[in-house]
């Protein structure tokens, strides 16, 4: 049933919703540059990489070394209002289409992470990633690490239908509130570096 939901809503949002993404893709391009989608290799189901779509949101401004410049400073006007409400999501809509990703489900993290989480965070990876899921609807990016580990561990072990669709609901207040954005005192958030704990708690049911 999550499956066929997935792919149905994602089928209908994504053809629905095309001139809209139209219009981002034209602002994205005239503002940011080229490419107008960012593509990055994230962990999928039991870790398995695929490439995650989004529109981009920053520059590619570098220094005279060539490298690139803090994420505060290529992150845009444009690109907060992207983020802000967002929209730069909505190419993730394909990847549930192809069966990479859930409407609902612990958001897929950087493949670096992967040797750094413990044995029950590890557990996040057990179902299908999501554009949207526990974590994100308390706290996003405004809790720590460790917090979010718990949220996703706990959303693993209690996941049904209908809890599914409470996320959507909720999300949609989320978004439209602006909350949980970015890590305070951040433009973006700070990198996983390893857990302070040597498990995760018991969720927040």
């Amino acid at each position: 049933m999550k499956r066929l939901f997935d792919l149905t809503v994602s089928l209908i949002l994504f053809f629905g919703l095309s001139p809209i993404f139209i219009v981002i893709a034209f602002l994205v391009k005239k503002k940011l540059g080229s490419p107008v989608i960012f593509k990055q290799i994230r962990p999928g189901l039991f870790g398995k990489p695929f490439y995650l779509y989004k529109f981009r949101t920053m520059t590619d401004e570098k220094d005279s070394q060539g490298e690139l410049l803090p994420d505060y400073i290529r992150l845009t006007t444009f690109g907060k209002f992207l983020r802000k409400y967002s929209l730069d999501e909505y190419p993730q809509l394909w990847n549930v289409i192809k069966g990479e990703l859930s409407l609902v489900g612990p958001r897929p993290l950087l493949v670096e992470y992967l040797p750094l989480y413990t044995k029950e965070q590890s557990l996040r990876h057990n179902v299908r990633p999501g554009i949207t899921g526990w974590a994100q609807i308390n706290g996003r990016n405004s809790i720590s690490w460790e917090e979010k580990f718990d949220l996703d561990v706990w959303y693993v072990h209690n996941r049904s239908f209908f809890f599914d669709l409470k996320i959507l609901f909720l999300t949609i207040f989320k978004v439209l509130s602006s909350q949980g954005i970015n890590q305070p005192g951040k433009a973006t958030v700070e990198s996983f570096t390893g857990s302070k704990n040597s498990s995760v708690g018991g969720g927040h049911g």
